[in-house]
C-alpha cells in the first residue's frame, strides 16, 4: 500500500505545484467555491432546481428531484460517514509545502464531497438526458473540473477525488434504480393512474399522455404519504439532537415534575403533555418534544380529511404542502410549547363545529366541539377567542342561528366551562394570580397611548413568520371572498375562525407589544380560507397562481430549512451568521453553558461547604435543571438550581416551598448567574460578514452589577466575571457569574 500512497502524493505535487499558472490560480478556487463563488452558485442551483420542478417538463422535474435527493442523502449518509471512518488528513495539513489556495480545514480528506456531489449530479443528468450531448458533456466536464480543482487547491489527494467521483456516480445509479423499483411496486398499487401516465422514471416522455383526470383517491394517498413522511422526518430530526431545548420548554418540563391543577402563567395542559412524553421516552429532548410532530401530523390529517370531503383532496394536498413552507408552523411542529396543542385543539373544535352548524348537525357534534374548546383552554387561555369567533359566525350566517334554539351550543359551553374548573380552582386558591399576570402581559393595566412602533413590529414579524407570499394570498382571499359570504358558508366559517383573531391583535398592536405566536390558532383557518378561494380561481382557469405558489414554496421551504439547520447559511454566504444573529441561538449551546456554570459551582464547593446555583431568570433555572445530571436527579428532593427569590409572584417557582433556598440552604455558598443580552453589532456588519471579515460591536456595555437582594442575602460576594458561550468561534450567549458565600 505504500507505493499507492507514494503515487498519490507524487500526483498531488504534480497538480498542486507543477501545473501552477496564473489562470488556474484564479479559476480553480472559484470552481471549489472560494472567492465568493459559493454565494452565487448555491442560490442559482436552488433556483434552477425549483424552476425545473415547478415550470419544467416531466423529464426536467424528475431529473431535478433526483439530483436534490442524491446530493441530500449521499453527502451526509455516505460521504461524511466514510470521511469519519477513514479519517485521512488533508494534504494541506500534513504536507508542509502544499499550496493551500482555499484555506485549510481539519475535516477528513477521503473521499471528496465536492467530487462525489458533482459526479452524482452529472450521472443523474446523463441518465435522464443521454441523447442531449450539449447538456451531458458540459455537466461531466464541469464535474471533472471541480474534482481537479480540489487537488490543485491543495485540499485533496487525487485518490480522494477519484474515490468521491466513483462513489457519487455509483450511488446516483443505485438511487435511480431503487426509485424505479419503488415506483413499480407502490405506483401500480396506490397511484395506478399516475403510474399509467408515467410508467418509467429514467426515460419519461416530455409530455406524457393523461389517461383522464387523476382520481381524488390518489391525491388522498399522496396527502397521507406527505403527512407520514413529515412525521417520521421530524422525529428523526429531534432524535438527532441538532437543537437543544428552549427556555420555556425546559421551564415547563420542571412543571411536569410538579403536576398541579394549574400554574402561575399557563394552564396545566403543557405539563401533562410533557409528563406523558418523558414517561414514555425519558427525560431527554426527544421525550419532551415527542408530541409536537405527532400533533402536527394529527392536525394535518383532520384538515386534509375535511378538504377531501368538502372541497377536494387535490386542494387539501397543496394546502398541506404550503403550510410546511410557513416558518411559524414549521417551528411549531418540532418545539413543545403551549402553541402546538392549542392549534390542534382549536382546529379540532373548528372541524367539529362545522359539522355541528350544519342543518343535520347533532348534539354529539356540539359536545365534541365543547370538549375540543375546553382542552384547548387547558393548553392556552387564548382558546377563549373561539367563543367570540362562533358568536360572529352565528351573527353573520342566519341558517346557523336555528341551533341557538336547541340545546347543542349551550351544552358545548357547559362542557367548556367544566374544563375550565381546574384553572378556576387553582386560581381561587392563589388569589387569582393568573388573571393579574395575563392582564399585565396584554397591557390591560396601562393607559391607551397609540403608537406605530408595536404595530410595525407585529406586521413585520407576521410577514416573516407566515411566509409573505402565502400571507398576502390569504389576505387577498379574505377581502375578495367576503362578497361570497352568503353563497359559500364554508368560506365564511373559515373567515370567522381566523380574521377576528388577526384583526383583534392587529388593532391591539397600536396599544401594546404583540408576540408573533399569539395569533397561532388563527393561522390554519386563515390558510384554509386562502386554499378554498384560490382552488376555485384555479378551477375557473386562472393560472397566475402557479408561479406565486412556486415562489412562496421556494422562499418558505428555504426559510424553514435555515431555521432547522442554520449552518446552511455558510453554503450561501461563505460564512456562518454571527452568533447573536443566528435564528437558532435560543435552542443551542445551553448544555455547555450549564456545564460551565456547574464547574464554577464545583470549584466553589471544594471547601467542604455545599454550593448551589441561583439564576436571574426562570428559563435558565429550567435549562440548568434539565442539562445538569445532578440537578435533574435532585429535582424532586432538594433542587440544585433555583430562581431568584422574590416577595411577589413572578414565576412558578414562587409557589413551590422547596425552591425557597433561603429556608433550605442557609449557611451554604452559591453561584449566581445573570444572562447578558447580545451586544449590538456595529453598523455595516452585514457587509463585513459577507466579505468574511471580523464583525465588531458598537460598544461594550458597562460591567454587570449583582442585584441588591442577592448581595444582601449573602455574607460576601465575589465577581467571577463574564463568560462567553460559544459554538465554534461564535458567541451564542453571555453570562455573568458571582460567587456568593454564606447564605444568611
Amino acid at each position: 500500500m505504500h507505493w499507492l500512497q507514494s503515487l498519490d502524493t507524487t500526483l498531488f505535487y504534480f497538480i498542486n505545484h507543477s501545473l501552477s499558472n496564473p489562470l488556474f490560480d484564479w479559476l480553480m478556487p472559484i470552481l471549489s467555491g472560494g472567492n465568493g463563488a459559493m454565494q452565487f452558485f448555491v442560490p442559482l442551483a436552488v433556483l434552477a432546481a425549483f424552476a425545473a420542478i415547478f415550470f419544467g417538463n416531466t423529464r426536467a422535474r424528475l431529473c431535478a428531484l433526483m439530483i436534490v435527493l442524491v446530493v441530500a442523502l449521499g453527502d451526509p449518509l455516505i460521504i461524511n460517514t466514510l470521511k469519519h471512518a477513514v479519517a485521512r488528513p488533508r494534504p494541506c495539513i500534513v504536507l508542509a509545502d502544499a499550496i493551500a489556495r482555499v484555506g485549510r480545514t481539519n475535516s477528513g480528506s477521503m473521499p471528496s464531497s465536492h467530487a462525489a456531489n458533482w459526479f452524482a449530479a452529472a450521472m443523474v443528468v446523463f441518465l435522464f438526458n443521454r441523447k442531449k450531448r450539449w447538456l451531458t458533456i458540459p455537466t461531466v466536464c464541469m464535474a471533472a473540473a471541480v474534482a481537479f480543482s480540489r487537488v490543485y487547491n491543495g485540499v485533496h489527494y487525487p485518490a480522494d477525488v477519484l474515490a468521491g467521483a466513483i462513489l457519487g456516480a455509483g450511488y446516483a445509479v443505485a438511487l435511480i434504480v431503487a426509485a424505479q423499483a419503488l415506483w413499480d411496486f407502490a405506483g401500480k398499487r396506490w397511484f395506478p393512474l399516475w403510474h399509467e401516465r408515467l410508467p418509467v422514471l429514467i426515460d419519461p416522455p416530455d409530455k406524457p399522455q393523461t389517461p383522464g383526470r387523476i382520481a381524488e383517491v390518489e391525491w388522498l394517498r399522496l396527502g397521507y404519504l406527505l403527512i407520514f413522511v413529515s412525521l417520521i422526518g421530524r422525529w428523526i430530526y429531534l432524535a438527532s439532537g441538532v437543537v437543544e431545548l428552549g427556555q420555556d420548554e425546559a421551564y415547563q418540563w420542571v412543571w411536569s415534575k410538579h403536576l398541579a391543577l394549574s400554574y402561575y402563567s399557563k394552564p396545566p395542559g403543557i405539563a401533562y403533555i410533557q409528563f406523558v412524553g418523558t414517561s414514555l421516552f425519558g427525560d431527554n429532548g426527544f421525550g419532551v418534544r415527542f408530541f409536537s410532530p405527532l400533533f402536527a401530523a394529527i392536525l394535518s390529517l383532520i384538515v386534509f380529511r375535511l378538504f377531501a370531503r368538502e372541497v377536494s383532496a387535490r386542494a387539501g394536498f397543496w394546502l398541506l404542502f404550503a403550510v410546511t413552507a410557513v416558518p411559524l408552523l414549521g417551528i411549531g411542529s418540532i418545539l413543545m410549547t403551549i402553541d402546538p396543542p392549542l392549534v390542534l385543539c382549536w382546529t379540532w373544535a373548528m372541524l367539529a363545529g362545522w359539522r355541528a352548524v350544519q342543518t343535520e348537525g347533532k348534539t354529539r357534534d356540539w359536545l365534541e366541539t365543547g370538549l375540543a374548546m375546553g382542552v384547548a383552554f387547558l393548553c392556552k387561555y387564548s382558546a377563549l377567542y373561539q367563543i367570540v369567533c362562533f358568536a360572529i359566525f352565528f351573527a353573520l350566517w342566519a341558517p346557523s342561528r336555528v341551533h341557538l334554539r336547541k340545546p347543542g351550543p349551550w351544552l358545548a359551553l357547559l362542557v367548556f366551562f367544566a374544563c375550565m374548573a381546574p384553572v378556576v380552582i387553582w386560581n381561587a386558591q392563589h388569589h387569582w394570580i393568573t388573571v393579574i399576570h395575563v392582564a399585565g402581559n396584554a397591557g390591560l393595566h396601562s393607559q391607551w397611548h397609540p403608537t406605530l412602533r408595536y404595530f410595525i413590529d407585529f406586521v413585520a414579524g407576521e410577514l416573516a413568520l407566515l411566509n409573505p407570499f402565502f400571507l398576502l394570498a390569504a389576505i387577498w382571499a379574505a377581502i375578495a371572498g367576503w362578497r361570497f359570504r352568503q353563497s359559500r358558508p364554508l368560506w365564511l366559517y373559515f373567515f370567522c375562525m381566523s380574521v377576528p383573531v388577526l384583526l383583534g391583535h392587529l388593532i391591539w398592536s397600536f396599544h401594546s407589544r404583540i408576540q408573533p405566536n399569539w395569533i397561532a390558532p388563527a393561522v390554519i383557518p386563515f390558510f384554509c380560507l386562502a386554499a378554498v378561494y384560490w382552488d376555485e380561481r384555479w378551477r375557473a382557469g386562472s393560472r397566475a397562481l402557479k408561479p406565486f405558489l412556486a415562489t412562496g414554496l421556494l422562499i418558505g421551504l428555504f426559510a424553514v430549512a435555515i431555521m432547522y439547520q442554520t449552518d446552511i447559511v455558510k453554503r450561501l454566504a461563505g460564512n456562518l451568521l454571527p452568533g447573536e444573529k443566528d435564528p437558532s441561538r435560543r435552542l443551542r449551546a445551553w448544555k455547555q453553558m450549564a456545564v460551565s456554570v456547574d464547574n464554577a459551582r464545583s470549584t466553589l464547593a471544594t471547601n467542604g461547604v455545599p454550593a448551589f446555583i441561583i439564576c436571574d431568570h426562570y428559563g435558565l433555572t429550567g435549562l440548568f435543571s434539565f442539562y445538569l445530571p445532578d440537578a435533574k436527579n435532585a429535582l424532586k428532593s432538594e433542587p440544585l438550581v433555583y430562581s431568584m427569590d422574590s416577595t411577589v409572584p413572578e414565576n412558578q417557582f414562587y409557589f413551590w416551598p422547596e425552591y425557597d433556598y433561603r429556608a433550605a440552604r442557609k449557611g451554604q455558598d452559591a453561584i449566581f448567574v445573570s444572562q447578558i443580552d447580545p451586544y449590538p453589532l456595529a453598523n455595516g456588519w452585514i457587509g463585513k460578514w459577507l466579505a468574511g471579515k471580523q464583525v465588531g460591536y458598537k460598544s461594550i456595555p458597562p460591567p454587570e452589577t449583582i442585584p441588591p437582594e442577592i448581595q444582601n442575602e449573602f455574607q460576601s460576594v465575589t465577581d467571577l466575571g463574564e463568560r462567553e458561550d460559544k459554538v465554534g468561534d461564535r458567541v451564542f450567549h453571555r453570562i455573568h457569574l458571582w460567587a456568593c458565600y454564606n447564605l444568611k
